[in-house]
């Protein structure tokens, strides 16, 4: 085949009354090829090649599965699972093939806010599902929170969205980070604010609202049904579902904490940011000089405690174990602060006591005295019994030089 430009002088040529010959020596192609041009009813097409073959074709089915079926469509994803499958071929092409295949999204218009350095960090819960060793649907709480600026992005999975695991994941969040921004932003929910009064004004929650004054940054809420308000983090959500947990496999909420930590630290915050076309990392850095650093561990301690109930046998369950307290606080709340190998129970300012971490499901650990002085009561019809020790195949014994080796 010969090229457009050279088509077309071959038809001026022939439209002037040029010979074959001549044409085919001023343009310096073939007769052959200069009469089959002038001789055809339609100008030659070129006859479609077959198509070559490529590096994504032994992928091609199981991209289609992940992308129409199980609604995996974000090609950085995928990308990286068909890697660890072989393919050895670049991202553009997958992307070209993934393009036709996802549904379509209307996008929606609105204005951006920013901020300034430490000014501003937004924070909101979300869902997600997965399906357990039992067959059955299952799900946890994932606190999300974004600094405004910089986009640096923290992540952590809890079991219960209650205000306590709130409080815990927002000092994580601030650790992480490497301080305080001067206010963060919240949507209505019951851990912030419990609701309205008869006036129209905010209730809070009063444990937050003392966690936020004794740290140092304010509380903001964004407009009730205006999600977009918080846009950063509504987008750092639907990138945490889209990006790290669709096809992800864990053990336990240790094992998936540990993997979510390694995105961020891998993935997430240093990509380059389709906003600010830079890392979030490396923003991070230049506003970390802004943010406002933590008070001292002792006025963290209590507000990184989860408060239990402690059941009529003197014991609290806590994760994997129950633990042992003095008989004399049973039925009322304590808090549990958890250490890497230990377990303390805390009342207010007195500790209870301190136990070895349950290394397997069903361990109890019982501390030296715990039903010491228990009186007793004869039962009546309308009397019970403070408490009740229950004797355990399973509790632990342990001399109290052990548990001074832990203090």
């Amino acid at each position: 085949m010969i090229g457009g430009g050279v088509v077309k002088q071959l038809y001026d040529l022939h439209g002037q009354g040029v010979s074959i010959r001549a044409i085919g020596r001023s343009l310096g192609v073939s007769r052959n090829t200069v009469r089959k041009y002038v001789r055809s009813p339609e100008v030659p097409r070129a006859r479609p090649r077959s198509p070559r073959p490529s590096k994504l074709d032994p992928f091609k089915d199981y991209i289609r599965r992940r992308v129409i079926n199980e609604k995996v469509d974000n090609a950085e994803v995928v990308l990286r699972e068909i890697r660890t499958l072989g393919y050895g071929g670049g991202r553009t092409v997958l992307k070209e093939f993934i393009q036709p295949l996802r549904e379509c999204r209307q996008p929606a218009a609105t204005a951006r806010f920013e901020t300034s350095p430490g000014e501003q960090a937004q924070v909101d819960f979300g869902r997600v599902i997965y399906t357990g060793v039992d067959g059955r649907s299952h799900h946890r709480w994932v606190f999300v929170m974004v600094l405004g600026w910089s986009r640096g992005l923290y992540v952590e999975f809890i079991r219960r969205a209650d205000v306590e695991a709130f409080i815990r994941c927002h000092v994580h969040a601030f650790e992480a980070f490497g301080g305080m921004p001067e206010r963060c932003l919240y949507d209505n929910a019951k851990v912030v604010v419990l609701g309205r009064d008869e006036a129209g004004r905010r209730v809070w929650n009063s444990r937050f609202l003392d966690f936020s004054r004794r740290l140092g940054f304010s509380a903001q809420l964004c407009q009730p049904y205006r999600a977009q308000t918080k846009g950063k983090v509504e987008s750092g959500v639907k990138y945490l579902k889209r990006n790290f947990w669709l096809g992800r496999h864990f053990i336990d909420d240790e094992d998936l904490n540990r993997q979510a930590h390694e995105w961020l630290a891998t993935i997430a915050n240093v990509r380059v940011h389709g906003t600010t076309a830079e890392r979030p990392c490396d923003r991070l850095a230049v506003e970390r000089q802004s943010l406002t650093p933590l008070p001292d561990l002792g006025t963290l301690r209590p507000f990184l405690r989860e408060e239990r109930k402690v059941g009529r046998d003197g014991f609290l369950v806590w994760q994997r174990g129950s633990y042992g307290v003095p008989w004399r606080w049973v039925g009322q709340r304590v808090g549990v602060e958890a250490g890497p190998t230990t377990v303390e129970i805390w009342a207010g300012d007195e500790r209870l006591a301190i136990h070895p971490r349950a290394l397997r499901p069903g361990q109890r650990f019982a501390v030296p005295g715990q039903w010491a002085d228990l009186p007793t009561q004869p039962r009546g019809p309308h009397r019970q019994p403070l408490a009740t020790q229950v004797p355990w195949a399973e509790v632990e014994q342990r001399p109290l030089t052990a548990y001074e080796a832990v203090q």
